[in-house]
């Protein structure tokens, strides 16, 4: 808790990396955090996924938000367990920012086996669907990175649904998460692609 309460202070003190550049958020988080690992994709692939009442789940509905994606497969067994206990404390420090209401955390499950149930209203668990499986949509994202497979992998999207980044592996610094999770939302939300904007002409 004293973590938490000494993150919030920082926060609150002034935007945490702030003072670097839009383009140069990336590389602060890199030199701080090694399993930090910078994408830039503006169109994410597709994740065939459920809510909990069975209805299509669509990442496009949270278009505003930054996203924190993360998938526990069956079997995943200790490194999953390990990568859910730090976004966990990653959503607690959020969670008491003014951040809460523009990050939302997305688990990706077998049969809504994700550990820790949704105690925050941003915590989303879902199910594959279309046949998919949590291993073949963590692949999918998984071949975003350039990295020899580190898993299991915990991907942040942008507003406006820009996949920004990847924190490999279940060590990383939580702190380093939230901290650029709050430089994306210090940032301007990025302008849409000509493709995004012909899209949403045809809505």
């Amino acid at each position: 808790m004293k973590s938490v309460i000494f993150l919030v202070v920082l926060l609150l003190a002034g935007p945490a990396l702030a003072n670097h550049p839009e383009d140069r958020l990336d590389e602060a988080v890199a030199e701080k955090e090694p399993a930090f690992e910078a994408t830039d994709v503006r169109r994410p692939p597709e994740l065939d996924v459920v809510d909990g009442s069975g209805e299509p789940f669509d990442l496009g509905g949270l278009s505003d938000q930054i996203v924190v994606l993360s998938f526990v497969p069956e079997g995943c067994g200790d490194p999953c367990a390990a990568q859910q206990a730090l976004l966990a404390q990653v959503r607690e420090a959020v969670n008491v920012t003014p951040m809460r209401d523009m990050v939302s955390f997305v688990a990706v499950t077998e049969g809504g086996d994700g550990g820790e149930k949704p105690a925050a209203s941003n915590l989303i668990t879902v199910d594959p669907s279309n046949g998919a499986t949590v291993a073949s949509l963590a692949t999918r994202f998984a071949e975003l990175s350039s990295r020899e497979e580190i898993s299991p992998e915990a991907h942040v999207l942008d507003r406006g649904g820009r996949h920004a980044g990847i924190f490999h592996g279940e060590e990383f610094g939580y702190v380093n998460m939230v901290l650029y999770i709050n430089g994306l939302s210090n940032a301007r939300p990025p302008e849409p692609g000509l493709l995004d904007r012909v899209l949403g002409l045809v809505r």
